[in-house]
Protein backbone atom coordinates (compact mmCIF):
# COMPACT_ATOMS: atom_id res chain seq x y z
CA UNK A 1 0.00 0.00 0.00
CA UNK A 2 2.08 2.97 -1.07
CA UNK A 3 -0.76 5.76 0.08
CA UNK A 4 0.86 6.53 3.83
CA UNK A 5 -2.94 7.29 4.63
CA UNK A 6 -3.77 3.81 4.09
CA UNK A 7 -0.53 2.09 4.92
CA UNK A 8 -0.97 -0.44 8.02
CA UNK A 9 1.47 -2.96 7.18
CA UNK A 10 5.54 -3.13 8.02
CA UNK A 11 6.83 -3.40 4.64
CA UNK A 12 4.15 -0.39 3.16
CA UNK A 13 5.70 1.88 5.98
CA UNK A 14 9.36 1.14 5.49
CA UNK A 15 8.63 2.06 1.87
CA UNK A 16 6.63 4.83 2.17
CA UNK A 17 9.75 5.94 4.20
CA UNK A 18 11.67 6.38 0.76
CA UNK A 19 8.85 8.36 -1.01
CA UNK A 20 7.63 10.77 1.03
CA UNK A 21 8.71 13.14 4.12
CA UNK A 22 6.95 13.17 7.46
CA UNK A 23 7.05 15.94 10.13
CA UNK A 24 8.55 14.01 12.82
CA UNK A 25 11.21 11.16 12.94
CA UNK A 26 12.43 9.40 16.20
CA UNK A 27 15.92 8.83 17.88
CA UNK A 28 17.72 5.94 19.94
CA UNK A 29 14.77 6.12 22.67
CA UNK A 30 12.51 6.07 20.59
CA UNK A 31 11.35 10.46 21.30
CA UNK A 32 10.06 12.38 18.91
CA UNK A 33 12.68 14.25 16.92
CA UNK A 34 12.44 17.23 14.10
CA UNK A 35 12.38 15.77 10.70
CA UNK A 36 10.72 18.18 8.18
CA UNK A 37 9.37 20.51 11.34
CA UNK A 38 10.34 21.28 14.77
CA UNK A 39 7.63 22.19 17.02
CA UNK A 40 6.86 24.67 19.98
CA UNK A 41 3.54 23.01 22.63
CA UNK A 42 1.95 26.57 22.82
CA UNK A 43 -0.93 24.71 25.75
CA UNK A 44 -2.08 21.71 26.43
CA UNK A 45 -4.23 21.38 22.87
CA UNK A 46 -2.38 23.67 20.77
CA UNK A 47 0.85 22.91 19.14
CA UNK A 48 2.64 25.18 16.52
CA UNK A 49 4.72 23.03 13.38
CA UNK A 50 7.25 25.36 11.35
CA UNK A 51 8.88 23.41 8.55
CA UNK A 52 12.68 23.78 9.11
CA UNK A 53 13.76 22.11 6.31
CA UNK A 54 13.16 22.28 2.08
CA UNK A 55 11.49 19.25 0.30
CA UNK A 56 10.27 19.21 -3.26
CA UNK A 57 8.00 16.99 -4.90
CA UNK A 58 8.74 15.36 -8.59
CA UNK A 59 7.05 18.30 -10.49
CA UNK A 60 9.31 20.82 -8.79
CA UNK A 61 6.48 22.51 -6.11
CA UNK A 62 7.99 23.09 -2.87
CA UNK A 63 6.30 21.09 0.03
CA UNK A 64 4.35 23.76 2.30
CA UNK A 65 2.14 23.60 5.54
CA UNK A 66 -1.01 23.29 3.14
CA UNK A 67 0.42 20.58 1.83
CA UNK A 68 0.41 19.34 5.54
CA UNK A 69 -2.80 20.39 6.58
CA UNK A 70 -4.53 18.92 3.79
CA UNK A 71 -2.86 15.43 4.51
CA UNK A 72 -4.24 15.43 7.96
CA UNK A 73 -7.31 16.66 6.79
CA UNK A 74 -7.43 13.87 4.57
CA UNK A 75 -6.71 11.31 6.49
CA UNK A 76 -9.22 12.33 9.38
CA UNK A 77 -11.88 12.61 6.56
CA UNK A 78 -14.26 9.53 7.31
CA UNK A 79 -14.73 9.04 3.90
CA UNK A 80 -11.32 8.30 3.03
CA UNK A 81 -11.06 5.43 6.11
CA UNK A 82 -7.95 5.65 7.08
CA UNK A 83 -6.81 3.19 9.93
CA UNK A 84 -4.74 5.88 11.43
CA UNK A 85 -7.49 8.24 12.13
CA UNK A 86 -8.31 6.62 15.26
CA UNK A 87 -4.82 7.66 16.52
CA UNK A 88 -5.35 11.16 15.32
CA UNK A 89 -9.05 11.94 16.91
CA UNK A 90 -8.26 14.16 19.00
CA UNK A 91 -7.54 16.50 16.45
CA UNK A 92 -10.10 19.30 16.23
CA UNK A 93 -8.86 21.53 13.77
CA UNK A 94 -5.97 22.47 11.79
CA UNK A 95 -5.16 26.11 10.72
CA UNK A 96 -2.21 27.26 8.58
CA UNK A 97 -0.40 30.56 9.51
CA UNK A 98 2.27 31.07 6.59
CA UNK A 99 3.88 28.76 3.59
CA UNK A 100 6.20 27.54 6.74
CA UNK A 101 3.74 27.49 9.74
CA UNK A 102 0.65 25.83 10.72
CA UNK A 103 -1.21 25.07 14.04
CA UNK A 104 -2.70 22.14 15.39
CA UNK A 105 -5.75 22.46 18.26
CA UNK A 106 -6.84 19.00 20.39
CA UNK A 107 -10.16 18.26 21.51
CA UNK A 108 -8.04 16.29 24.27
CA UNK A 109 -4.84 16.78 26.13
CA UNK A 110 -2.51 13.73 24.52
CA UNK A 111 1.14 13.78 26.03
CA UNK A 112 1.87 11.49 22.84
CA UNK A 113 0.70 13.70 20.40
CA UNK A 114 3.70 14.83 18.43
CA UNK A 115 4.69 11.02 18.25
CA UNK A 116 1.99 10.47 15.83
CA UNK A 117 2.40 12.50 12.82
CA UNK A 118 4.18 10.02 10.98
CA UNK A 119 1.96 10.24 7.90
CA UNK A 120 3.85 10.66 5.38
CA UNK A 121 3.07 14.59 3.58
CA UNK A 122 1.34 14.62 0.26
CA UNK A 123 0.94 17.64 -2.25
CA UNK A 124 -2.48 19.03 -1.28
CA UNK A 125 -3.16 19.90 -5.33
CA UNK A 126 -2.97 16.07 -5.82
CA UNK A 127 -5.67 15.10 -2.72
CA UNK A 128 -7.84 17.86 -4.03
CA UNK A 129 -8.59 15.69 -7.31
CA UNK A 130 -8.46 12.49 -5.54
CA UNK A 131 -5.67 11.34 -7.26
CA UNK A 132 -5.17 7.65 -6.82
CA UNK A 133 -1.69 7.67 -4.57
CA UNK A 134 -1.58 3.64 -4.62
CA UNK A 135 -1.58 3.72 -8.36
CA UNK A 136 0.69 6.70 -8.75
CA UNK A 137 2.63 7.79 -5.48
CA UNK A 138 3.97 11.38 -5.60
CA UNK A 139 6.08 12.20 -2.38
CA UNK A 140 8.75 14.88 -1.39
CA UNK A 141 10.89 11.82 -0.72
CA UNK A 142 14.33 10.80 -0.99
CA UNK A 143 12.98 8.45 -3.78
CA UNK A 144 10.69 8.83 -7.00
CA UNK A 145 7.79 6.19 -8.01
CA UNK A 146 8.95 4.85 -11.58
CA UNK A 147 6.83 1.91 -12.39
CA UNK A 148 4.86 -1.03 -10.19
CA UNK A 149 3.52 -4.38 -11.66
CA UNK A 150 3.38 -7.86 -9.85
CA UNK A 151 6.61 -8.51 -10.82
CA UNK A 152 8.42 -5.76 -9.71
CA UNK A 153 8.35 -2.29 -7.59
CA UNK A 154 10.86 0.52 -9.38
CA UNK A 155 12.19 3.75 -7.59
CA UNK A 156 14.51 6.22 -8.43
CA UNK A 157 17.01 7.71 -5.88
CA UNK A 158 16.80 11.34 -6.26
CA UNK A 159 20.18 12.46 -5.27
CA UNK A 160 21.87 10.07 -8.18
CA UNK A 161 19.20 8.89 -10.31
CA UNK A 162 19.98 4.82 -9.12
CA UNK A 163 17.36 2.78 -9.63
CA UNK A 164 16.09 0.22 -6.58
CA UNK A 165 14.26 -2.44 -7.38
CA UNK A 166 11.20 -4.49 -5.66
CA UNK A 167 10.93 -8.05 -6.57
CA UNK A 168 9.15 -10.50 -5.00
CA UNK A 169 10.18 -13.78 -4.67
CA UNK A 170 7.75 -16.07 -2.29
CA UNK A 171 10.24 -18.90 -1.81
CA UNK A 172 13.15 -18.24 0.50
CA UNK A 173 15.36 -20.90 -1.40
CA UNK A 174 15.09 -19.98 -4.91
CA UNK A 175 16.04 -16.33 -3.25
CA UNK A 176 18.92 -16.73 -1.62
CA UNK A 177 19.80 -18.84 -4.96
CA UNK A 178 18.66 -15.56 -7.00
CA UNK A 179 21.11 -13.73 -4.88
CA UNK A 180 23.75 -15.95 -5.79
CA UNK A 181 23.19 -15.52 -9.43
CA UNK A 182 23.10 -12.01 -9.32
CA UNK A 183 19.85 -11.71 -10.17
CA UNK A 184 18.94 -9.85 -6.59
CA UNK A 185 21.42 -8.15 -4.11
CA UNK A 186 20.28 -7.90 -1.29
CA UNK A 187 17.84 -9.50 1.16
CA UNK A 188 16.65 -8.25 4.31
CA UNK A 189 14.82 -10.28 6.97
CA UNK A 190 12.94 -13.53 5.69
CA UNK A 191 15.05 -15.79 5.31
CA UNK A 192 15.59 -19.38 8.26
CA UNK A 193 18.14 -19.34 10.47
CA UNK A 194 19.94 -22.22 8.09
CA UNK A 195 19.48 -20.18 5.02
CA UNK A 196 20.97 -17.93 6.45
CA UNK A 197 24.17 -19.70 7.86
CA UNK A 198 24.38 -21.35 4.52
CA UNK A 199 24.49 -17.77 2.68
CA UNK A 200 27.33 -16.91 5.03
CA UNK A 201 29.51 -19.40 3.59
CA UNK A 202 29.17 -18.74 0.55
CA UNK A 203 32.14 -16.95 -1.08
CA UNK A 204 29.70 -14.44 -3.05
CA UNK A 205 27.74 -13.46 -0.26
CA UNK A 206 28.04 -11.64 3.04
CA UNK A 207 25.34 -11.29 5.62
CA UNK A 208 25.39 -8.11 8.36
CA UNK A 209 23.71 -7.93 11.46
CA UNK A 210 22.24 -4.92 13.50
CA UNK A 211 19.99 -5.94 17.01
CA UNK A 212 16.35 -5.49 16.66
CA UNK A 213 12.99 -4.04 18.38
CA UNK A 214 10.96 -7.06 16.73
CA UNK A 215 9.28 -7.96 19.96
CA UNK A 216 8.35 -12.35 19.97
CA UNK A 217 6.07 -13.83 22.54
CA UNK A 218 3.82 -16.67 22.84
CA UNK A 219 -0.24 -15.65 23.44
CA UNK A 220 -2.75 -17.29 25.56
CA UNK A 221 -6.23 -17.25 25.53
CA UNK A 222 -7.72 -16.24 28.73
CA UNK A 223 -10.99 -17.09 28.28
CA UNK A 224 -10.06 -20.85 28.18
CA UNK A 225 -10.00 -22.62 31.54
CA UNK A 226 -6.92 -23.83 31.49
CA UNK A 227 -4.68 -21.15 30.43
CA UNK A 228 -7.40 -18.69 32.14
CA UNK A 229 -4.83 -20.12 35.34
CA UNK A 230 -2.05 -18.12 36.08
CA UNK A 231 -0.27 -21.10 37.44
CA UNK A 232 -0.59 -22.68 34.18
CA UNK A 233 0.87 -19.80 32.34
CA UNK A 234 4.00 -19.34 34.99
CA UNK A 235 4.24 -23.01 34.20
CA UNK A 236 4.65 -22.65 30.08
CA UNK A 237 6.96 -19.50 30.97
CA UNK A 238 9.38 -21.56 32.98
CA UNK A 239 9.24 -24.91 31.20
CA UNK A 240 10.48 -23.45 27.90
CA UNK A 241 14.13 -22.85 27.47
CA UNK A 242 14.73 -19.73 25.59
CA UNK A 243 17.88 -19.13 25.68
CA UNK A 244 18.49 -22.19 24.37
CA UNK A 245 16.47 -21.75 21.66
CA UNK A 246 17.73 -18.45 20.54
CA UNK A 247 21.23 -20.11 20.55
CA UNK A 248 20.17 -23.19 19.05
CA UNK A 249 18.06 -22.18 16.38
CA UNK A 250 19.21 -18.49 16.03
CA UNK A 251 22.78 -18.96 16.23
CA UNK A 252 22.66 -16.10 19.42
CA UNK A 253 21.15 -13.36 17.15
CA UNK A 254 18.54 -12.38 19.52
CA UNK A 255 18.11 -11.18 23.02
CA UNK A 256 15.96 -12.58 25.42
CA UNK A 257 12.69 -9.55 25.94
CA UNK A 258 10.69 -8.62 29.00
CA UNK A 259 8.29 -6.51 27.46
CA UNK A 260 6.90 -5.74 24.10
CA UNK A 261 8.91 -2.29 24.49
CA UNK A 262 12.88 -2.69 24.23
CA UNK A 263 14.49 -1.60 27.80
CA UNK A 264 16.10 1.66 26.38
CA UNK A 265 12.92 3.02 25.06
CA UNK A 266 11.95 6.22 27.29
CA UNK A 267 9.26 3.86 28.67
CA UNK A 268 10.98 0.58 29.22
CA UNK A 269 12.07 -1.45 31.97
CA UNK A 270 15.47 -1.91 32.33
CA UNK A 271 15.22 -4.25 35.47
CA UNK A 272 11.79 -6.23 34.26
CA UNK A 273 11.40 -9.69 36.34
CA UNK A 274 12.48 -12.71 34.02
CA UNK A 275 10.71 -16.26 34.10
CA UNK A 276 14.32 -18.04 33.85
CA UNK A 277 13.74 -21.34 32.77
CA UNK A 278 13.27 -23.78 35.71
CA UNK A 279 11.73 -26.95 34.38
CA UNK A 280 11.76 -28.29 38.65
CA UNK A 281 9.11 -25.48 39.08
CA UNK A 282 7.32 -25.65 35.99
CA UNK A 283 6.75 -29.34 37.50
CA UNK A 284 5.20 -28.27 40.22
CA UNK A 285 2.86 -25.30 39.14
CA UNK A 286 1.56 -28.31 36.36
CA UNK A 287 0.66 -30.35 39.66
CA UNK A 288 -0.77 -27.68 41.59
CA UNK A 289 -3.38 -27.25 38.23
CA UNK A 290 -4.18 -30.57 37.92
CA UNK A 291 -5.04 -30.82 41.46
CA UNK A 292 -6.93 -27.45 41.34
CA UNK A 293 -8.97 -28.51 38.07
CA UNK A 294 -9.73 -32.09 40.10
CA UNK A 295 -10.94 -30.07 43.20
CA UNK A 296 -13.17 -27.85 40.97
CA UNK A 297 -14.54 -31.18 38.89
CA UNK A 298 -16.04 -31.90 41.79
CA UNK A 299 -18.57 -29.42 41.30
CA UNK A 300 -18.48 -28.89 37.33
CA UNK A 301 -18.17 -32.80 36.42
CA UNK A 302 -17.40 -31.53 32.88
CA UNK A 303 -13.81 -29.67 34.12
CA UNK A 304 -12.35 -33.22 34.50
CA UNK A 305 -11.73 -33.66 30.65
CA UNK A 306 -9.22 -30.90 30.71
CA UNK A 307 -7.10 -33.70 32.65
CA UNK A 308 -5.45 -36.12 30.16
CA UNK A 309 -3.48 -39.90 30.53
CA UNK A 310 -0.48 -39.95 28.70
CA UNK A 311 0.17 -43.60 27.69
CA UNK A 312 2.61 -44.30 30.75
CA UNK A 313 -0.30 -43.66 32.70
CA UNK A 314 0.50 -40.23 33.81
CA UNK A 315 -1.75 -37.74 34.14
CA UNK A 316 -1.03 -34.55 31.88
CA UNK A 317 -2.44 -31.32 30.43
CA UNK A 318 -2.93 -31.11 26.48
CA UNK A 319 -3.09 -27.97 24.62
CA UNK A 320 -3.04 -26.89 20.85
CA UNK A 321 -0.61 -24.54 19.79
CA UNK A 322 -1.24 -22.42 16.76
CA UNK A 323 1.76 -21.01 14.40
CA UNK A 324 2.32 -20.48 10.38
CA UNK A 325 3.58 -22.82 8.40
CA UNK A 326 6.35 -21.10 8.03
CA UNK A 327 9.56 -23.43 8.67
CA UNK A 328 11.18 -21.82 11.39
CA UNK A 329 8.18 -21.24 13.05
CA UNK A 330 7.76 -24.93 13.11
CA UNK A 331 10.43 -25.80 14.19
CA UNK A 332 10.24 -23.53 17.36
CA UNK A 333 6.61 -25.02 18.00
CA UNK A 334 8.25 -28.45 18.07
CA UNK A 335 11.31 -27.40 20.31
CA UNK A 336 8.77 -26.12 22.63
CA UNK A 337 6.63 -29.55 22.09
CA UNK A 338 9.99 -31.42 22.90
CA UNK A 339 10.77 -29.28 26.16
CA UNK A 340 7.07 -28.95 27.65
CA UNK A 341 6.18 -32.79 27.11
CA UNK A 342 8.60 -34.06 29.78
CA UNK A 343 6.84 -31.84 32.53
CA UNK A 344 3.41 -32.91 31.56
CA UNK A 345 2.05 -30.45 29.27
CA UNK A 346 1.88 -32.14 25.97
CA UNK A 347 1.40 -29.76 22.69
CA UNK A 348 -0.78 -30.29 19.84
CA UNK A 349 0.55 -28.31 16.69
CA UNK A 350 -1.65 -27.21 14.14
CA UNK A 351 -0.26 -25.08 10.71
CA UNK A 352 -1.59 -23.13 8.73
CA UNK A 353 -1.50 -21.14 5.82
CA UNK A 354 -0.53 -17.12 6.98
CA UNK A 355 -4.33 -15.86 5.78
CA UNK A 356 -6.13 -18.84 7.92
CA UNK A 357 -3.47 -19.10 10.83
CA UNK A 358 -4.06 -15.10 11.25
CA UNK A 359 -7.69 -15.10 10.76
CA UNK A 360 -7.89 -17.66 13.62
CA UNK A 361 -6.25 -15.56 16.05
CA UNK A 362 -7.83 -12.65 15.35
CA UNK A 363 -11.07 -14.63 15.50
CA UNK A 364 -9.94 -16.07 19.42
CA UNK A 365 -9.65 -19.79 17.80
CA UNK A 366 -6.77 -20.57 19.71
CA UNK A 367 -5.27 -22.20 22.97
CA UNK A 368 -1.60 -21.10 22.20
CA UNK A 369 0.04 -18.95 19.44
CA UNK A 370 3.12 -17.19 18.78
CA UNK A 371 3.82 -13.77 16.71
CA UNK A 372 5.58 -10.50 16.77
CA UNK A 373 4.80 -7.32 16.88
CA UNK A 374 7.99 -5.10 14.86
CA UNK A 375 8.11 -1.50 14.28
CA UNK A 376 6.24 -0.13 17.50
CA UNK A 377 7.46 3.27 19.27
CA UNK A 378 4.91 4.83 20.81
CA UNK A 379 3.84 3.46 24.39
CA UNK A 380 -0.06 3.38 23.38
CA UNK A 381 -0.16 0.64 21.55
CA UNK A 382 -0.60 -1.21 25.43
CA UNK A 383 -4.00 0.28 24.81
CA UNK A 384 -4.39 -1.27 21.68
CA UNK A 385 -3.17 -4.93 22.98
CA UNK A 386 -4.38 -4.97 26.14
CA UNK A 387 -7.13 -3.05 26.98
CA UNK A 388 -10.05 -4.95 27.94
CA UNK A 389 -11.86 -2.91 25.76
CA UNK A 390 -9.89 -3.62 22.29
CA UNK A 391 -10.76 -7.29 22.04
CA UNK A 392 -10.87 -7.51 17.94
CA UNK A 393 -12.73 -5.90 15.88
CA UNK A 394 -12.14 -3.02 18.40
CA UNK A 395 -8.51 -3.66 18.50
CA UNK A 396 -5.60 -6.10 18.99
CA UNK A 397 -6.43 -7.97 22.18
CA UNK A 398 -6.10 -10.99 20.21
CA UNK A 399 -6.01 -12.89 24.09
CA UNK A 400 -8.79 -11.55 25.23
CA UNK A 401 -6.69 -10.46 28.45
CA UNK A 402 -8.89 -8.99 31.17
CA UNK A 403 -7.17 -6.79 34.19
CA UNK A 404 -8.68 -4.25 35.91
CA UNK A 405 -4.86 -2.51 37.45
CA UNK A 406 -3.55 -2.89 33.89
CA UNK A 407 -6.82 -1.09 32.33
CA UNK A 408 -6.71 1.86 34.92
CA UNK A 409 -2.82 2.23 34.40
CA UNK A 410 -3.50 2.53 30.61
CA UNK A 411 -6.33 5.25 31.29
CA UNK A 412 -4.26 7.21 33.51
CA UNK A 413 -0.91 6.65 31.51
CA UNK A 414 -3.11 8.19 28.11
CA UNK A 415 -5.02 10.85 30.32
CA UNK A 416 -1.57 12.22 31.93
CA UNK A 417 0.32 15.08 30.08
CA UNK A 418 3.56 15.24 31.90
CA UNK A 419 5.66 12.54 29.79
CA UNK A 420 8.29 11.93 33.03
CA UNK A 421 5.02 10.50 35.26
CA UNK A 422 3.39 8.72 32.13
CA UNK A 423 6.71 6.90 32.19
CA UNK A 424 6.63 5.70 35.44
CA UNK A 425 3.09 4.45 34.62
CA UNK A 426 3.37 2.57 31.74
CA UNK A 427 6.52 1.25 33.48
CA UNK A 428 4.21 0.13 36.18
CA UNK A 429 1.93 -1.39 33.57
CA UNK A 430 4.92 -3.60 31.86
CA UNK A 431 5.33 -4.96 34.99
CA UNK A 432 1.85 -5.95 35.75
CA UNK A 433 1.52 -7.60 32.70
CA UNK A 434 5.04 -9.21 33.23
CA UNK A 435 3.26 -10.27 36.96
CA UNK A 436 0.11 -12.04 35.30
CA UNK A 437 2.04 -13.05 31.61
CA UNK A 438 -0.31 -11.11 29.66
CA UNK A 439 1.32 -12.53 26.98
CA UNK A 440 4.70 -14.86 27.21
CA UNK A 441 7.74 -13.06 26.50
CA UNK A 442 10.37 -14.50 24.19
CA UNK A 443 13.08 -12.41 22.28
CA UNK A 444 14.02 -9.32 20.24
CA UNK A 445 15.42 -10.73 17.04
CA UNK A 446 18.13 -9.36 15.20
CA UNK A 447 17.77 -7.68 11.89
CA UNK A 448 20.24 -9.08 9.40
CA UNK A 449 20.74 -8.32 5.36
CA UNK A 450 22.09 -10.93 3.09
CA UNK A 451 23.86 -9.49 0.18
CA UNK A 452 26.72 -9.77 -2.50
CA UNK A 453 30.14 -9.20 -2.10
CA UNK A 454 29.70 -6.44 -4.57
CA UNK A 455 27.67 -4.57 -2.74
CA UNK A 456 28.99 -1.77 0.01
CA UNK A 457 27.41 0.87 2.75
CA UNK A 458 24.48 -0.51 2.81
CA UNK A 459 23.13 -0.10 6.79
CA UNK A 460 20.78 -1.70 9.22
CA UNK A 461 18.36 -0.52 11.38
CA UNK A 462 16.54 -2.02 14.60
CA UNK A 463 13.27 -1.47 13.68
CA UNK A 464 13.78 -2.89 10.54
CA UNK A 465 13.54 0.37 8.15
CA UNK A 466 15.25 0.17 4.62
CA UNK A 467 16.97 3.64 4.94
CA UNK A 468 20.05 2.09 3.94
CA UNK A 469 19.25 2.06 0.46
CA UNK A 470 19.50 5.55 0.48
CA UNK A 471 23.39 5.26 0.41
CA UNK A 472 23.94 1.64 -0.41
CA UNK A 473 26.86 1.22 -3.48
CA UNK A 474 27.13 -1.58 -6.00
CA UNK A 475 30.72 -1.94 -6.80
Amino acid sequence: MLDPRKATDALSSRINRLLYRQLIDFDSRFQPIPDLAEWQQLSAKHYRFSLIDESFFPDGEQLNAEDVAATYRSVLDKGLGSAHRGSLKHIRAIEVINDKQLDFYLSHEDALFVGRLVIGILPAKMIAQNHQFQALPIGSGACEFIAMSEQKLQLKRRSDGVELAFIPVKDATVRVLKLKKGELDIIQNDLSPELVQYAAKQPQLQVDYHYGTGFGYIGFNFEDPLLSQLALRQAIAHGIDRQAVIDAVFSGRARLAGGLLVPKHWCGVEDMPQYDYNPSLARQLIKQVIEQIKKRSEIRPELAGLIKKSQSGQEVIELSYKTSNDPTRIRLATIYQSQLKPLGIHLKIQSYDWGTFYNDIKQGRFQLYSLAWVGVKSPDIFQYVFASNAIPPQGANRGRYRDQLADDLIAQASQTEDLAEQAKLYKRLQKRLQATLAAMPLWYEDQYAVSRNNISGYQLYADGRLDGLLRVQKN
